[in-house]
């Protein structure tokens, strides 16, 4: 199959400054939503909201193409805009750009392969960052919903914009903070990407199963 054909010279959304300083650094990146916001389209996409929840799909077979700059930009405030307890924002993520991080995280992760794809973002908890007044096994609960609704947001932000991804949460742990160099405890990765082929819906199970009125 042939793959699609992709600009790697996209560049970031304007006010922000690209270096070529640990990529991990995004303090410069200054009110990023409200840039990507005063943008103009660079492509059309169907961003209706159920449209792109009906349209995601796990792939486990990415492209080797490249994802645009600018569309990582609008995956990673798609994570900053996720709602998180009491506006703390108590996660971290990891945005692994090192294809010899990636081949050893896919190891520490129940040797998965479609970790090492094109753009592997490591979801950590930073339980530090919340600043309220409950017990520490409140706040981790609060840290890890940070985190996952985070991904949540990123993953559905790749749906928007043509990707597809994959959600992992089967890995070692600690081999993962060795990995990327942190002591916070990860809770996912997302892999996003182009993917190989597109996928048709899957049947889910009946409503009457799954919700309950009480």
């Amino acid at each position: 199959m042939k793959e699609k054909k992709v600009n790697k010279n996209k560049v970031w959304p304007k006010g922000y400054i690209e270096t070529n300083k640990n990529i991990q650094d995004f303090d410069v990146r200054n009110d990023l939503i409200g840039n990507i916001l005063k943008e103009s389209p660079k492509k059309k996409f169907n961003t209706e909201l159920f449209t792109v929840m009906a349209k995601r799909r796990s792939t486990r077979k990415f492209s080797s193409n490249p994802v645009e700059k600018w569309k990582i930009d609008k995956i990673l405030a798609a994570a900053d805009a996720a709602p998180t307890a009491g506006n703390c924002q108590g996660f971290e993520i990891f945005y692994v750009t090192e294809s010899k991080k990636k081949e050893k995280l896919a190891k520490a992760a129940n040797n998965q392969p479609y970790v090492n794809t094109p753009v592997l973002l490591v979801f950590c908890m930073n339980p530090s960052r919340i600043n309220l007044d409950f017990t520490k096994i409140v706040i981790d609960k609060f840290s890890v919903q940070d985190a996952t609704l985070a991904a949540a947001y990123s993953q559905l932000a790749a749906s928007a914009l043509g990707l597809s991804s994959i959600w992992i949460g089967m890995f070692d742990e600690n081999e993962v903070k060795k990995i990327v160099g942190t002591d916070l405890r990860p809770t996912s990765f997302l892999c996003i990407g182009y993917p190989m082929k597109k996928r048709g819906p899957k049947t889910r199970r009946k409503l009457k199963d799954l919700i309950h009125v009480v």
